[in-house]
Formats: structure tokens, C-alpha cells, sequence
């Protein structure tokens, strides 16, 4: 058994140097240059081993994209048990959501980049439902305020409104908009200068839209996110 749990352990550790070497290729140059090759020069491993962890690179951006997934799940879970109304609750998972990017870019990158077709097709299922099973624990942490908050008043929900469709906006809201500020460089010419907050701005008045109280109108939308800062935003630092 011991024999077994170091052959283990050293199984792990090669991983890990593979998975750490392919993430500096793809930081510092892109996913194009990434390869099978490139990996076991920079571990000074032979392709052999490097095949005998994975099958290919994109099963490499994955497993990558795995580490991301897990850690949104654990800050939104943090952020979903912050102790406040369901409003502020929600607007401390949108800060999850903007820290996310912001602290962990490599994660999110690599989110990006297994989101392309080209790559996602030459994935495992398994390693698939790992990460759809990351996605839909996020979605249902975040439902879970929604819910929350019909029952507790804040919020009426139309009757062609769920509390799935609801998070659906706030996703595609909140993804779309981190996509352009972590990729476009055409932002500040625009007049966009500081898009996170233009985030929060769009997801207030969303909110607002719902009737979800309390209205952004009284608070100040900067001021919550400074204290969120203060009360979790430890939990969300590298």
C-alpha cells in the first residue's frame, strides 16, 4: 500500500508540472503555440510521459480550465453566505463573479479558451461533465438567492420569469461584458475606462428593473462594493 501512494503521489506531481508548464506557455505566448512538444521540453520529460497524463493539449486546457471552475464555485459559495439582505447578497456574487476575473485572468482564460468549439470537441465527456457540473452548481448557488428573496419579499418575480431565467440574464450579462474588458483593447476609446463598474451599474438597474429591493436609489452601489472588499474580499485573493 505505501509503494501504492507514493506511485500515486508521484503520478500527481507530474501532472501538476504539466499542467503548470502549459499554463506559463499559454500566459506568456497564447493557446496557438501550445503543444505537446513544447510542454515536455519545459518539464524535460519525453512526450511518452506527457501522452501517458493526456491525451492531447486541449485535454491539458481543460483540466486547467477544471481548477477555474472549482474555485468560481467556492467564491460564489462564500459570497452567497455573506450575511445580508438577498440584494446584497446577489450584488456580493456579482463582486465574486468581477474578483474572479480580475484575481484569477489565468482561469478565466483558460475558461475562454476551452469555450471554443475547436477545442471543446476534443475533450473528454468526462472531463466535460466536470466542468458543466461547476456551472450548474453556480447556477443553482445563485438561484438559491433568488428564491430567497421571493420568500422573503424582496422581489416578485413575473409569472414567465424564473428565478433560472433571472440568473440567465445576470450570467449573460456579466460574461459578455468581462469577455470585451479582459479582451477588447477598443474599450477606452470609447469612453470606457473602467468597464467592472460599468458592470455593476447595468446589474443595478436590472435588478431595479425587477423591483427587487432594496432600489439601488438608496445606497450607493460604490460604497457596498468598498465594504464587500473589507468582509470577503480576503477570501477571494490569491
Amino acid at each position: 500500500m505505501k509503494t501504492l501512494s507514493t506511485k500515486k503521489l508521484e503520478i500527481q506531481e507530474r501532472e501538476q508540472k504539466i499542467l503548470a508548464a502549459a499554463r506559463t506557455i499559454v500566459v506568456r505566448e497564447g493557446y496557438q503555440p501550445l503543444s505537446m512538444e513544447r510542454i515536455a521540453d519545459a518539464v524535460e520529460y519525453s512526450r511518452g510521459t506527457i501522452y501517458n497524463h493526456f491525451s492531447c493539449k486541449e485535454e491539458i486546457i481543460i483540466a486547467l480550465a477544471e481548477k477555474g471552475a472549482a474555485k468560481r464555485v467556492e467564491m460564489f459559495r462564500e459570497a452567497a453566505s455573506y450575511q445580508a439582505d438577498s440584494r446584497f447578497r446577489m450584488l456580493a456574487v456579482c463582486y465574486a463573479a468581477e474578483r474572479f476575473v480580475i484575481n484569477f485572468p489565468d482561469y478565466f482564460l483558460f475558461e475562454q479558451i476551452f469555450n471554443l468549439d475547436s477545442v471543446r470537441e476534443k475533450t473528454s465527456p468526462e472531463r466535460q461533465q466536470l466542468i458543466h457540473t461547476c456551472e450548474i452548481q453556480c447556477m443553482g448557488i445563485v438561484s438559491g438567492i433568488v428564491r430567497d428573496a421571493v420568500a422573503s419579499r424582496d422581489l416578485a418575480l413575473p409569472d414567465e420569469i424564473t428565478p433560472e431565467r433571472l440568473v440567465f440574464g445576470l450570467w449573460a450579462l456579466t460574461s459578455g461584458a468581462y469577455g470585451l474588458a479582459f479582451t477588447s483593447q477598443s474599450l477606452p476609446h470609447i469612453g470606457i475606462t473602467d468597464p467592472y463598474n460599468v458592470v455593476r451599474t447595468h446589474v443595478c438597474h436590472l435588478l431595479d428593473g425587477y423591483d427587487w429591493r432594496p432600489h439601488s436609489s438608496t445606497h450607493n452601489v460604490d460604497q457596498v462594493f468598498s465594504q464587500l472588499e473589507k468582509t470577503i474580499g480576503k477570501s477571494f485573493q490569491i
